[in-house]
């Protein structure tokens, strides 16, 4: 019966938090959307605007097309309405398309390959700072810590020609650009990944180290545990918490596109668009592309917190 009252009493937890972070983040995407908004409706220049502008009557009827009519608080509530029925309206930029179409088209490419990026990175990262931190001081680790460095400080519009030459160019063993099959998304994947893998690393052999510092990991040492049995059921459970923090925001960021690597490798994804969108004051494709992002961020940080409860029991998330 004890048992059975703990169990739903952990389920009771739960639900309440679940609560609790759904409201958090509902008004956490309102309030960023609406400053978005808000912003792009104040800001000095316009979607039409033009070194000779358009006759009066004209801009009149581009105003009123896109429903930039009316004082900034009637022209913020107008979209704020068509937003939480999901219509993000017409581009300025791309004619005859709504955001909704432009985002359904480019994001997948974006997607697919933030995913394997994402893969890459923290699976890489964290086997390297492991194997790092267990060869401490070693030609392992040097060698690691170098690399790291050195793919932290060489940018990706660097990196990306490098390995198009290496492996497209001079090798030969795989396609140097476009978008489609497998292959396609293995260097531009590596090159995205490059730097986080890096951060991952430093980060998972720095906690690691100070870990196996820790007193319990003395005590299972005591005990004639070898370093690698303490690292596998005891030190990594805790290590992997900073990391885990690192990769929320990181797949969100990942997810979302790059516009270097999208242009370096001639893909089609989201990081152009949402440059682009800034750039061409393309307001409704602005905020639907931070709305877009900041709906990622909360979601994979929703998905640590969650994890947390799971890696260290210590953590009480439902409480």
């Amino acid at each position: 019966l004890e048992t059975h009252g703990q169990t739903v009493t952990l389920r009771a937890h739960m639900l309440a938090f679940i609560f609790r972070r759904l409201l958090s983040s509902a008004l956490v995407l309102f309030c960023v959307v609406s400053v978005t908004v808000l912003l792009s409706f104040v800001m000095k220049g316009g979607p039409f605007d033009r070194e000779k502008p358009p006759p009066e009557h004209i801009q009149k009827a581009l105003l009123a097309r896109y429903k930039l009519s009316g004082t900034t608080w009637e022209r913020y509530t107008s979209y704020m309405r068509d937003l939480v029925r999901g219509d993000l309206r017409a581009s300025f930029r791309y004619r005859d398309w709504t955001v909704n179409e432009v985002l359904a088209q480019k994001m997948p490419n974006s997607i697919k390959l933030g995913a394997v990026a994402f893969v890459i990175a923290s699976v890489g990262g964290v086997l390297l700072g492991s194997l790092a931190a267990l060869k401490r001081d070693g030609l392992v680790d040097w060698s690691a810590m170098f690399g790291a460095l050195l793919l932290i400080s060489v940018p990706t519009f660097i990196t990306g020609p490098c390995l198009i030459a290496v492996f497209g160019l001079w090798l030969k063993v795989l396609p140097v650009g476009g978008w489609g099959r497998w292959e396609h998304v293995i260097l531009p994947a590596c090159c995205l990944a490059g730097p986080y893998l890096a951060y991952v690393a430093r980060l998972m052999r720095n906690s690691l180290l100070e870990v196996m510092k820790s007193e319990f990991m003395r005590t299972a040492r005591a005990k004639g545990v070898s370093d690698a049995q303490a690292l596998a059921k005891h030190a990594m459970k805790v290590a992997i918490l900073p990391v885990v923090t690192f990769l929320g925001p990181l797949a969100a960021n990942l997810l979302t596109g790059s516009m270097v690597v999208e242009t370096v490798f001639n893909i089609s994804g989201a990081g152009t668009v949402f440059v682009n969108s800034l750039q061409n004051r393309d307001y409704f494709l602005l905020v639907g592309a931070v709305a877009v992002y900041c709906a990622l961020v909360i979601l994979f940080n929703f998905i640590v917190d969650v994890l947390y409860g799971f890696l260290d029991k210590r953590i009480k998330v439902y409480g």
